[in-house]
């Protein structure tokens, strides 16, 4: 397993710390009762006027025809790492409230859906890696998704792999340290692009 701890400027919660997104998975499947935690964890993320826009296909290798399926929508280069994940998420926002509104928290609220997901897995010693390249419409055809959810991200879950069985390119990122703008240049008090004056010394 590689271990790749955030560099923090101020301290954070460990799983925060080492959580990140490997494409390298172990040949592993995730237990069913961990699987449940991970959705029940994401179950419970707050959501603007607790419309809990999220819906989730869970596909697993145990049931190769579904797996196949989901991991069809992915584009080609994705499906040539996300393969060996034992299981994907395609996670769906409900853009539309019961009275026919435009919710435009949704995307929102289903990203953090997938964190509380996500942190849940960590905390398992499991491994999430959301992408962001498949194809919706074919999504939305295969599942049959009303106009009203639209398809907003596929993860793939499960232990962490050996780096070393990916290719050139991937290894190399799969390897590199875990890199995030600093505070200063996305804290801002009094206008935009100013400073917080909490970031100075």
């Amino acid at each position: 397993m590689t271990q790749k701890l955030a560099q923090t400027q101020y301290p954070v919660h460990d799983l925060i710390q080492s959580r990140w997104s490997p494409r390298a998975f172990a040949d592993r499947s995730v237990e069913q009762d961990k699987l449940l935690s991970l959705l029940e964890a994401a179950r419970w993320a707050p959501s603007s006027y607790n419309h809990q826009p999220w819906s989730f296909i869970v596909a697993t290798k145990d049931d190769s025809t579904e797996y196949n399926r989901l991991l069809s929508t992915l584009v080609e280069f994705n499906q040539g790492w996300a393969k060996n994940a034992p299981v994907l998420i395609l996670a769906v926002a409900k853009i539309l409230t019961d009275d026919e509104k435009t919710n435009r928290h949704a995307f929102h609220d289903v990203g953090l859906a997938l964190e509380n997901l996500i942190l849940q897995a960590t905390s398992l010693g499991l491994f999430v890696h959301q992408i962001a390249e498949f194809n919706g419409d074919t999504a939305r055809e295969i599942y049959q998704i009303p106009e009203n959810y639209e398809p907003a991200t596929v993860v793939t879950v499960g232990y962490p792999g050996d780096p070393q069985s990916l290719p050139d390119g991937l290894r190399d990122r799969e390897l590199a340290p875990r890199v995030r703008k600093p505070l200063k240049e996305i804290v801002f008090t009094g206008q935009w692009g100013h400073t917080s004056a909490l970031l100075k010394d």
